[in-house]
Order: C-alpha cells, then structure tokens, then sequence
C-alpha cells in the first residue's frame, strides 16, 4: 500500500504542475486537488505506524531482530550458522538492488535462502516469472558478492524440472534443493543420489553442496527412530528439519547420528524456526491466546492454518525467540545443532 500511494501522490504532484495555469483559474478545483494531496500524505505517514502512533521501520527491525539472534548465538559458538530465507530485499539499506549492502545485517548471517527461484512462485512445477526471478537475483548476487552462501528451494517434482532446477542454480553458484513437496515432508525419490554427492567432510556453510529441507516429517514417519535412520541413510552434505519430532524435542544424541552422512563423511544439520509468525502447535503456545491473544499477535495467516501474524519486534514476542533458557533458540542450540534457518523473514511486507 506505501509503495502504490506514493506513485498515485507524485503522478498527482506532477499532473499539479502541468495545469497550474487551468487551477489558477479555478481556485475550487485547486482546493479540492490541495485536500486530497494532504489526505494522502496523511496517509503514507500513518502506514508507517503501528497502532499507538509510533513511527516503525519494518525491514529495519526485522533486520535487527536477525542482528540480535544471531549475536546471542555466536555468545555460545562463534561459527553458529545463521539463515534468514526470503526477505532478499534486507541486504540492501533501501531495498534496491544497487543501493548499499547492509553490513550490519551481512556480517550477522552465514547466507540466505531462497524459495521458488527457477519453480513454484505461481505454482509447483510451473517455471517462475522471468520478472520475478529477476527481481531476486541482483540481490542474491549481492550477498554473494560479500561471501554469503545463497540456498535456493524450488519446488517442481518432474525429472526434467528437477535437472532444470540443479542445473541453472549451479551455474549461478547457488547450492540448491528441488523439493517435489510443498509440504517438505519427504526425502524425494529423484534423484537417488544428492546433486552434486561427495565424500568431504563439512564443515562450513561454503562447504556444502548439496542439501535437504525436511520440516514435517510426521506425514511419512510413523517414529523419531524411523525419520532418523531414513536421514542418517542420506547423502546431503546439509540438513534443514525441525527441532521436533511429533512434539518430542530431538536431542544432543539424536544430532550426533545425524552429522554423518551414508558414506562416512561429516555434515551440517541446522534447524528451522519461524520468527515472524507464531505457531500454535508450538511448544510456547497458551491455551488461552486461542480466546484472548496478546497484543503482539495480530491475526492468523490465511494461507496457513494455526499461523498468525506477530510484531515480531515486541519484545515479549522476541523473548520467546531468543535471549533466554526458555527461549526456542536455547532449546535449539541445547540440542546441538550448528546453526539456524529462520522462516517468515518477509514478514515486513505484511505491515508495510
């Protein structure tokens, strides 16, 4: 809505200019063009505040909110992996592709993911936009360019898709997964091998090749031994699931069997968690939010059931998420995983 005012205000501003002669003479039209241009103007101001009235920067705390995550991580391992998926915007100060790179936000994360590139923007096995992927790429490349690891997953099942998909990622230099469910609840079935397989030891995000996204494993696993042996029985060189199997917390043991690959290497496992919504699956969830939700949860996301829309710069929200022996990014690190992979990152468009 900012963005459309704003073009509406200056094509009036500029219209103004054109016929100042025909609004000389008529001082009512004038007038009336005077008052709507204040009304807009209203307007843009009042979309960049909250409800009490306060002036908020949304990408610019969000960038903060990774900032901080980040930092309370390295307090306790220095090489803590952090991966913010989506918000691509964030890594340039104005949002533009040749504005200046947000060092700040840069230096806090190990690189950035990346949904729908080259599949599923409109649809799963539909090729995305060229406009769209255009859009991406310039600030995918930026990140890069200041050593940033770029994870990009489509979504596409057919075989000459999924070959599509490696293939023009690669020669982008991004590591990619073709995931052939939305629901990232299975290990695909092709390619039998992971792109790109090898027997290294992994030891960085710049290391890995190749990786597996897999968040909602109760679809296909009927226990936590089951999904684990079918992880452990893998290839990947990075595993992204879930710091929970059927509710139950995965431990530092559990972890342990997962950090090797079928073939004797070393691998990543870092986990996902959202922070710009809140789940009501999740372990800090009240019962009595479903009746009477804190100020801070806004409304539930339409498209995902039991997902709801959070000032994710409130601190009681960020309290959940960080800074704290309660907090899920405690649990996560408690439990051995090398780093994290944050979701709902563009959770500032939803306020802008």
């Amino acid at each position: 809505m900012k963005r459309s005012t704003k073009t509406i205000l200056r094509k009036i501003l500029i219209d103004k200019e054109n016929s100042k002669n025909r609004f000389t003479k008529n001082s009512f039209g004038f007038s009336v063009t005077l008052m709507f241009v204040v009304y807009l103007t209203f307007l843009i101001i009042v979309s960049g505040c909250d409800n009490t009235g306060e002036d908020i920067n949304y990408r610019e705390e969000m960038r903060h909110f990774v900032e901080n995550i980040s930092s309370y991580a390295r307090s306790f391992d220095s090489d803590f992996i952090v991966v913010p998926q989506n918000g691509h915007e964030l890594v340039s100060l104005n949002g533009e592709p040749d504005g200046e790179p947000a060092h700040d936000y840069l230096n806090s994360i190990t690189g950035i993911g990346r949904e729908d590139l080259y599949y599923g923007y409109t649809a799963d096995n539909v090729e995305t936009p060229l406009d769209a992927r255009e859009e991406m790429i310039p600030f995918l490349d930026m990140a890069k360019n200041n050593g940033k690891v770029i994870l990009v997953t489509d979504y596409c099942s057919d075989p000459a898709k999924i070959d599509d998909s490696y293939a023009k990622n690669n020669s982008m230099g991004y590591i990619s997964f073709a995931a052939d469910s939305r629901g990232l609840d299975k290990i695909p079935n092709y390619p039998s091998n992971p792109y790109n397989k090898n027997q290294e030891n992994i030891h960085t995000l710049s290391d890995v090749k190749n990786f597996l996204y897999l968040i909602n494993p109760d679809n296909n696993y009927s226990t936590k031994d089951d999904f684990i042996a079918a992880l452990q029985n893998t290839d990947y060189d990075l595993l992204i699931i879930d710091l929970f199997f059927n509710g139950n917390q995965l431990t530092a043991s559990d972890l342990n069997k997962l950090k090797i690959k079928k073939n004797g290497g070393s691998r990543l496992v870092i986990c996902y968690m959202s922070i710009g919504e809140a789940e009501d699956y999740r372990y800090y969830w009240k019962q009595e939010w479903n009746t009477n939700p804190p100020d801070w949860i806004v409304a539930e996301n339409p498209e995902w059931e039991g997902n709801y829309k959070v000032k994710y710069w409130d601190e009681q929200w960020q309290s959940i998420i960080f800074g704290n022996e309660d907090s899920y990014l405690y649990k996560i690190i408690s439990s051995g995983f090398d780093g994290v992979y944050l979701d709902i990152i563009d959770a500032y468009e939803y306020f802008e």
